[in-house]
């Protein structure tokens, strides 16, 4: 999953990002609500953390434009604006969830988790399929009664297909949630860590689609 992180305070800025690579997600880091808009208008995410208080920029006119384009991406807003008529401003305006700094790191996954599950349309929170069963929030997988164990990249790749069951995404579109702005993409990484999948995962979860990209079939 990739994600933008709209923070112009650098201590916490870095803290959340590393944060986020922790837990294997790809997040591109802008400090003012010029490269937030800019950001936001040449590439896709799948959530945006977006801090109201920017330079050269407000958030909530990062926002705005944001929602007036009718891209429908999560935002979850982080800010230190905790009164209530400025929560209901940020929310009229376009956003998911608010995040009052300073914020528990533990409490900022779970609503990153949920908002996510959220835009994938699943109420559980967790993905089932025959023999397999995932989960997001732990990073777990069974086959069986048996535990295995994914890779950090494994993971990265994996994510995205069980957040959309039934939706086909191609090598570019994968690659594009694996890898942020400063990362060198390997050609064949998602082929690579897909046959890993399968080997640990059985060869039928996720599918080719010939042509198009990958899939992992609804439950």
């Amino acid at each position: 999953m990739r994600l933008l992180l709209v923070e112009d305070d650098t201590m916490i800025g870095e803290a959340v990002q590393d944060l986020l690579r922790a837990e294997n997600y790809a997040v591109d880091w802008v400090k003012d609500g010029e490269s937030a808009d800019t950001a936001l208008r040449t590439h896709g995410y799948d959530l945006v953390l977006l801090d109201l208080g920017l330079p050269r920029r407000d958030g909530l006119n990062v926002l705005r434009a944001l929602r007036a384009r009718h891209v429908a991406v999560p935002v979850l807003i982080a800010t230190a604006r905790d009164s209530v008529p400025q929560r209901v401003e940020g929310l009229d305006a376009g956003a998911d969830d608010y995040i009052v700094k300073p914020y528990d790191l533990e409490e900022l996954l779970a609503r990153i988790r949920a908002l996510l599950r959220r835009a994938a349309g699943r109420a559980d929170s967790y993905y089932e399929r025959k023999s397999v069963k995932i989960n997001p929030a732990t990073r777990e997988a069974t086959v069986g009664d048996k535990a295995v164990t994914l890779s950090a990249r494994e993971w990265a790749v994996l994510e995205p297909l069980i957040a959309r069951p039934g939706t086909v995404l191609s090598r570019a579109q994968l690659e594009e949630k694996l890898y942020g702005w400063e990362h060198e993409v390997n050609s064949n990484a998602v082929e690579v860590f897909i046959h890993g999948l399968r080997k640990k995962l059985g060869d039928d979860l996720i599918q080719n689609v010939r042509g198009v990209g990958y899939l992992v079939p609804k439950g």
